[in-house]
């Protein structure tokens, strides 16, 4: 029993004062004299022994009442904690990531918990709760209610660290408050695991929601698997972490149009493809039809009309390699001699190539240091004997240098897979192919690592910041390279790199970036449009393009249309990521600091239990009526 006036007992000290009242009371009988003094002695033994007893009878009835009224002002109460002197902190924790779109057995998992949460929680109690996109500090119920029932599924889920954070950052610093940190989701299993560590100020609690199947089929992804001439074959691969579905539906929309359906059957991964016309124009749709997870049956992807990139090289050397490389069908490909150059032109370009000069004049240096502080992309072939002097005038921009001429053979030996040149160039490791060879080469210094490496591990292709740049000559008396397979991705990618140009799509959440070729008047500003969605991304201009970057916007997959004001200038597509879509849980059992429930009901059931305050007051008020009569009977009838 605990009391929530303890100082109030101090006044049960005061009962001692009717006792010695009662021990010292010097009240004395009075004596008459009667003839038959033994009739009269028998009559006043008796007398005094009742009177003794009825005295002890009122005082302890007095003492009990007192004490009673006493214990009632003190205002005692039972509980398993101590409510009344710490008050209690709840944060909670509701996931609406997309797994939570599975069906339990009341619904879709994260509509039950809302329900069950606005029925479970006090509607005046104040509480907190974060979603993976939204924070509701020290709130209630009753005033985030429309909130809750409108809350949307969000792409981004936050991982368990940062949930654990944000809860820190809500509890207040006081020790004598309890602190109870609720987390509400499916838990699924992902590179994200579900572990926080012990803590002894936080009580923390899960409710693992379950669905009733853990069957799904998603769109994992779609890539273009073979172009021709006049045709573009697209690859849909799908993914299925259910039972077999014989007969999948899978259908193609451009727009609104329905323009290609097939069908697959699917045990745990297929593909299926799709062939369109070159030259059209697509904003396409691949949809499936399952029932349970709705945001991975549909992805969306666009075809836009090709931009194609400005090359201009610079010559002092055969150029042929470089206009079998920059074809017609992506480039733009120009060429100059040295002397002929119009440095007007060079602005227009995307990118510039120095194809063996014997010097770089300091013109040529500062247009080109202008050309690419505005994004343009420069490479760099040296001659056999050059200047060294005014190449490393150029090159200090960009923390890149050449040193003195080897005369030595040389083979071309490591590649390094990881650079963003060769990434989805090669399917595996090359180690068994013919090294090209170099006579003779340059040492480069530079902070960055090489895209090519000699078989000593000195560079022989290396890119800092826009600028690439070989260490030998590449003309065929002094170098094989140019017969190489590295020659065409080599300088095909870097080409591609100078304009980015929007993928066919890109995912929601992640570091995207592409290039929209379009010159802007001073003070406009690009668009990503879709609906009643106006979205002004991040973009960055230069002399003839625009680089645009986003990440956790826009929220909602779709195709967005990229504007000037109201020019359309072309389309981009954003899906969700598809990690959720494998519904495999997290066992939450083998956690030991942490208690583990099946649903919001039963949780908040058991909270309450904890802190039920059973008051007992008004029993010490009864128990003091009691006394009350009993005492006014004993003087009533006791004889």
């Amino acid at each position: 029993m605990q009391f929530k006036h303890p100082e109030l007992l101090y006044a049960l000290f005061l009962l001692v004062i009717p006792i010695i009242v009662h021990l010292f009371q010097l009240r004395k009988f009075q004596k008459e004299m009667f003839t038959n003094v033994a009739f009269l002695k028998e009559v006043t033994l008796q007398t005094r022994k009742s009177s003794q007893l009825k005295k002890w009878l009122t005082l302890l009835t007095r003492l009990l009442l007192l004490a009673a009224i006493i214990i009632a002002f003190a205002q005692p109460y039972t509980s398993k904690k101590n409510s009344f002197i710490a008050k209690t902190e709840t944060v909670i924790y509701l996931d609406n990531s997309f797994s939570m779109q599975a069906k339990g057995n009341r619904g879709e998992l994260l509509n039950r918990a809302i329900q069950d949460l606005i029925s479970q929680v006090n509607e005046d109690e104040n509480v907190s709760l974060i979603t993976n996109n939204q924070t509701f500090k020290n709130t209630t119920i009753k005033a985030i209610k429309n909130e809750l029932l409108k809350l949307e599924y969000s792409s981004q889920q936050l991982n368990y660290d940062a949930v654990l954070l944000k809860a820190k950052k809500i509890f207040s610093n006081t020790a004598d408050s309890h602190k109870n940190l609720i987390f509400i989701s499916d838990f699924q299993q992902n590179e994200n695991l579900f572990n926080p560590k012990a803590d002894s100020l936080i009580k923390i609690n899960a409710v693992a929601l379950k669905p009733v199947n853990a069957n799904n089929v998603s769109i994992d992804s779609i890539y273009i698997s073979n172009k021709t001439a006049t045709q573009i074959e697209f690859t849909v691969r799908l993914k299925n972490s259910g039972i077999t579905i014989e007969n999948l539906p899978v259908s193609l929309f451009n727009d609104s149009n329905l323009i290609a359906k097939t069908s697959v059957e699917i045990n745990e991964d297929t593909t299926t493809t799709f062939t369109l016309d070159v030259d059209e124009i697509i904003n396409g749709q691949v949809v499936i039809d399952d029932t349970n997870l709705q945001f991975d049956n549909t992805l969306f992807f666009n075809i836009n009309k090709s931009s194609k990139i400005n090359v201009m090289s610079v010559n002092n050397a055969e150029d042929d390699f470089l206009k079998k490389i920059y074809t017609i069908d992506n480039f733009n490909y120009t060429s100059t001699e040295l002397k002929q150059l119009n440095y007007n032109v060079i602005e227009s370009q995307n990118l510039i190539i120095l194809n063996e000069l014997k010097s770089i004049p300091n013109s040529l240096t500062i247009a080109l240091k202008s050309f690419t502080n505005n994004g343009g992309e420069l490479v760099i072939i040296p001659a056999i004997n050059t200047s060294i002097e005014t190449y490393n005038n150029l090159l200090s921009n960009y923390r890149l240098a050449i040193n003195t001429n080897n005369n030595l053979e040389k083979s071309i030996t490591t590649i390094n897979y990881s650079h963003p040149i060769y990434q989805n160039v090669f399917d595996k490791k090359i180690n068994n192919f013919q090294y090209p060879k170099v006579n003779s080469f340059y040492n480069l210094t530079s902070n960055t690592s090489s895209l090519l490496q000699f078989e000593d591990g000195k560079p022989f292709l290396i890119q800092s910041l826009n600028v690439a740049v070989f260490a030998s000559a590449l003309n065929s008396e002094n170098s094989n390279f140019k017969n190489s397979p590295l020659i065409v991705p080599t300088l095909f990618n870097i080409g591609k790199q100078s304009l980015k140009t929007p993928n066919i799509y890109y995912t929601i959440g992640e570091d995207n970036t592409f290039d929209i070729a379009v010159k802007l008047l001073q003070n406009d500003v690009l668009s990503m449009v879709d609906d009643a969605i106006n979205i002004i991304p991040q973009q960055r201009y230069y002399n003839n393009k625009i680089a645009i970057t986003t990440n956790e916007l826009p929220e909602k997959a779709s195709i967005y249309t990229i504007q000037n004001n109201d020019q359309v200038i072309e389309n981009v597509s954003y899906n969700y990521k598809r990690s959720e879509s494998n519904l495999v849980y997290q066992d939450l059992n083998s956690i030991p600091h942490i208690e583990v429930n099946n649903s919001i009901t039963e949780l908040f059931n058991k909270l309450k239990s904890d802190a039920k305050v059973n008051e007992l007051w008004k029993w010490f008020i009864i128990f003091a009526l009691l006394f009350l009569i009993i005492e006014m009977l004993i003087l009533k009838y006791f004889k």
